[in-house]
């Protein structure tokens, strides 16, 4: 015997980024976006915080430059000047399904 009712659930209708406010939905109808997150443990001065921002494209890869821009400061007197790529923090490429198991 199928017994049916209304259930009522709850369900992601956009992703804004967190930086610009813009939504993160891409044509395709799905959304496309970068996280930053971080969860503080026992010891450090943010014990137990949890963080974690939506960032869109443009403003993901703009907080990249900015991270790049500072590694590179920190060393600008230092003799062993740190080098930054254009692959800093890059995991993966051309992984289009998210099936990359390589490096």
């Amino acid at each position: 015997m199928k017994i049916k009712g209304m259930v009522e659930t709850e369900v992601v209708t956009d992703v804004v980024c967190d930086i610009c406010q813009l939504t993160t939905r891409a044509e395709s109808g799905g959304f496309q976006f970068g996280t930053l997150q971080a969860h503080w443990g026992y010891g450090t001065r943010h014990d137990g915080e949890h963080y974690e921002l939506h960032l869109c494209e443009g403003c993901f890869f703009q907080a990249i430059a900015n991270l790049k821009q500072e590694r590179r400061s920190l060393g600008l007197f230092s003799d062993d000047e740190p080098t930054v790529g254009d692959d800093f923090g890059l995991v993966a490429k051309d992984d289009f399904f998210g099936d990359n198991t390589g490096s």
